[in-house]
């Protein structure tokens, strides 16, 4: 792993264009049901997210199938926004942030770009079912987005939100939004997620924060039980007293994922569910594109290396990136691009450690590039081994100061630099042999070419980690 310096890489002569445009007659591709509780994260609920251990690894699964999905946005409706009679609300762009300072977690903050094209076709669309959405102008996200959208994030989803919140509006006029929000995807022609926030029972313990009912687990156990068979029909037929007793706040936001697949092909799981302090949160899945139909970021990332590559290796010309690059590949991030033989053996890969190109696409094409002609450890990739070799792509998320306590090399990559910060090694995360932090440190200090005893900083980071 080789990082390529900080300035542009230079031009590779003439280019030609991959076309990497996905085309499908379904574009709301996932659709699911997240809990909201803010102990869920980890520097919030510190030695208790023990208790919802499950939860935290139920919602890395959640994100995993989103992201099989290719979904470039997710549209998300809260419990806990703003609340209008007869309207719904949406959060204003062009950005909103997420900030949990109220939960004695002041440092854990993230924004977000508002996909205000979805918002906009969602608006109109509902209109013409006589239905209104208010935007408002506080752009802090109450937890109900929040936290669901922590866990997208720090699980490696990239793309646009939409962020609503329901109404006080009959049940079937929430069903029949939902229908609007599908109905708008499809016209915006963008693969789209659906997370309905929402936590279940409030009152399932004598401790549970809203007291105690004893009939109160009634109501997760018909949700949960319409999930695993499929019939989501059942959900809105609940009663409302029961609703009532179980003091839950997810209802209408399930409503509107009912309503929003209805009429797609259903593939429902209850990923997980459990309530350890009174409170039920579940992780289900109502919907999932076939991911065989999906093109999906992991194909189309490898496949820009791949052609790339083979593109270069065969006529020196390096492809242009997609004219209109999406979901991931139009943000701004460092990568690396390996190269590596059928045998798994390491045949180039180079990175940046910084972005140094306006778009991912753009980043990639000139590591690709690097990797199969300048690593300094290998000869140029030649015609002859094209056949022989399969690419990964690592997207490098922001980098944080660490302890060694901190790293774990199976988690986390470690950057180390010295003092002046003119020398600087990296070192990816989960690489075979690499068994503990300070063996990671030692390998990334030497590939620095800093002297053994100099002292040192460290930085950890997360990866997005593509394979063919």
């Amino acid at each position: 792993m080789i990082e390529r310096g900080r300035s542009p890489s230079p031009a590779f002569g003439p280019s030609r264009k991959i076309d990497l445009s996905m085309s499908t007659d379904r574009f709301l591709v996932f659709t699911g049901i997240a809990p909201h509780p803010p102990i869920m994260v980890p520097e919030i609920g510190g030695d208790a997210i023990v208790e919802v251990q499950d939860s935290i690894d139920a919602m890395a699964e959640f994100t995993r199938r989103l992201k099989t999905t290719g979904a470039e946005s997710v549209v998300l409706i809260s419990p806990h926004a703003p609340l209008e009679a007869n309207s719904f609300v949406a959060y204003h762009g062009p950005t909103v942030h997420g900030d949990f300072s109220r939960f004695q977690a002041p440092d854990i903050q993230f924004s977000i770009q508002v996909d205000d094209e979805l918002l906009t076709a969602i608006t109109e669309t509902a209109a013409k079912e006589n239905f209104s959405i208010t935007r408002i102008a506080e752009r802090a996200l109450d937890h109900g987005i929040a936290v669901p959208l922590y866990f997208l994030i720090a699980n490696g989803w990239h793309g646009k939100v939409v962020a609503l919140g329901y109404s006080f509006l009959s049940n079937d006029e929430h069903l029949r939004f939902g229908s609007c929000i599908r109905r708008a995807v499809d016209d915006v022609q963008r693969r789209a997620a659906f997370v309905a926030s929402g936590d279940l029972s409030h009152r399932l313990k004598l401790q549970a924060p809203a007291g105690y009912n004893p009939d109160a687990h009634l109501f997760d156990e018909e949700v949960v039980a319409s999930i695993r068979s499929c019939d989501l029909e059942r959900i809105p037929e609940i009663d409302h007293k029961l609703r009532k007793k179980a003091g839950e706040c997810g209802f209408r936001s399930m409503l509107v994922a009912i309503g929003a697949c209805r009429e797609l092909e259903r593939s429902c799981d209850v990923i997980n569910y459990e309530a350890p302090f009174g409170v039920g949160y579940m992780v289900a899945q109502l919907t999932l594109d076939d991911p065989e139909r999906a093109t999906g970021a992991t194909s189309e990332i490898t496949r820009l290396a791949r052609e790339t590559v083979e593109t270069f290796v065969t006529s020196g010309i390096a492809p242009d990136p997609p004219t209109v690059p999406r979901g991931i590949l139009a943000e701004r991030a460092p990568c690396f691009v390996s190269l590596k033989t059928l045998d798994g053996d390491l045949r180039g890969c180079i990175g940046t450690i910084e972005p140094v190109k306006d778009t991912l696409a753009e980043e990639l094409i000139a590591n690709a590039v690097s990797a199969a002609t300048i690593d300094p450890r290998f000869p140029p990739v030649t015609a002859d081994e094209l056949s022989n070799l399969r690419y990964s792509v690592d997207v490098l998320l922001p980098a944080e100061s660490s302890s060694l306590e901190e790293l774990d090399p199976r988690v986390y990559g470690v950057i180390v630099e010295d003092e002046s910060g003119r020398h600087r090694g990296l070192l990816l995360p989960d690489i075979p042999g690499v068994e503990t932090a300070k063996q990671q440190v030692e390998i990334a200090t030497r590939k620095a070419g800093i002297p053994q005893g100099t002292k040192i900083k460290l930085s950890r980071f997360k990866v997005e980690r593509f394979r063919e």
